[in-house]
């Protein structure tokens, strides 16, 4: 079916194992929210199904609005996004003109409208840290463990919007050093989202693509992955042999919401998806002048990538491995 509507699959490494599979059979993308933006703006197909949460679809619109994308379950949300309204972020944005608008992928359209910078985890704390070196001052949203973590590491005046994510919020510090307790032998895999008594544990803090690529070439045979659970079927395939265990989300007198698996990311599937090809319906929508605005710090964001990559590689392998695991032990 996607080959008859000329579409192309692009997924997150959250969702469902066998759209991850479909995606990457049928020439499209599994990747972090950073390469998802990339591939869908650069592919010559003029449909885009983007299996993931509203904002990665919103954000496909929003860098190729000349094209149709699909999305399996138009109410697949973020917490990160519900937590950060546009009207009070505008207000916040008003009571702060002095700040630079430093907003993290996981936000509305009308959101990124609002900011001079938006950066995903693969790449926020390198922006941050060179405004930083500029000596401006930051005005972050919407995640305040990410915005904390950042902050520590750069050492950059950030006034933090007090939003979270409802996976990564329920990961244990307690819990994980109990269970660090049981296999000492286990390196600790951390998405920046967690809180700060969980990155101290970590051997690795890192985006998905920086988690993933961390338990293939790191010499451990055994992992505690800290972020969505969905990521365990990429990290089972690149690194065959290694054992994954996923980090705790409820104590002894706790329970959980998520259970280390985004809700909403588990409402796309193969069955809706066939239904979104078949129809031609759940479209994402974005309004012009919004979409022109927000494309701005998506653009510097993706600018400032690129010429990242391009100095990490002219560096060499060397130092590119250096960069992908510096904050080992370090967090």
């Amino acid at each position: 079916m996607l080959k008859r509507e000329k579409a192309v699959l692009v997924a997150h490494y959250y969702v469902d194992p066998e759209l991850q599979e479909l995606a990457d059979g049928t020439g499209g993308c599994v990747a972090d929210s950073l390469e998802m933006a990339r591939f869908g703006r650069d592919h010559e197909a003029q449909t885009l199904v983007v299996a993931g949460v509203r904002f990665m679809g919103e954000t496909a619109k929003i860098l190729s609005p000349n094209k149709r994308i699909l999305m399996p379950d138009l109410d697949a949300t973020c917490s990160l996004d519900l937590g950060c309204p546009i009207d009070e972020f505008s207000a916040f944005c008003d009571a702060h003109p002095d700040r630079t608008v430093v907003v993290y992928a996981n936000t509305s359209a009308a959101v990124k409208a609002r900011a001079d910078w938006m950066v995903t985890s693969s790449i926020g704390l390198e922006i941050v840290a060179d405004l930083h070196a500029k000596g401006e001052k930051i005005l972050w949203a919407p995640d305040r463990h990410l915005g904390s973590y950042i902050q520590k590491k750069t050492g950059a005046d950030m006034l933090l919007w007090q939003g979270s994510c409802l996976v990564h919020d329920e990961f244990k510090g307690i819990e994980l050093d109990l269970l660090r307790a049981e296999y000492p032998d286990a390196r600790i895999l951390v998405h920046p989202e967690s809180p700060e008594s969980v990155v101290a544990l970590a051997d690795v803090v890192g985006s998905t693509t920086q988690l993933i690529d961390a338990a293939v070439k790191l010499d451990a045979q055994r992992f505690i992955v800290a972020t969505d659970l969905g990521i365990l079927h990429k990290m089972r395939l690149a690194a065959p042999g290694k054992t994954f265990i996923e980090a705790p989300t409820a104590g002894n007198s706790a329970t959980c919401k998520s259970c280390a698996h985004c809700p909403w990311m588990a409402m796309n599937g193969l069955a809706n998806l066939a239904d979104v090809l078949e129809r031609g319906h759940n479209e994402i929508h974005v309004d012009a002048a919004i979409g022109e605005r927000a494309r701005l710090p998506i653009d510097r964001m993706l600018a400032f990538a690129a010429e990242h990559k391009r100095r990490v590689q002219a560096s060499g392998d060397l130092a590119r491995d250096t960069a992908l695991f510096s904050q080992v032990g370090a967090a």
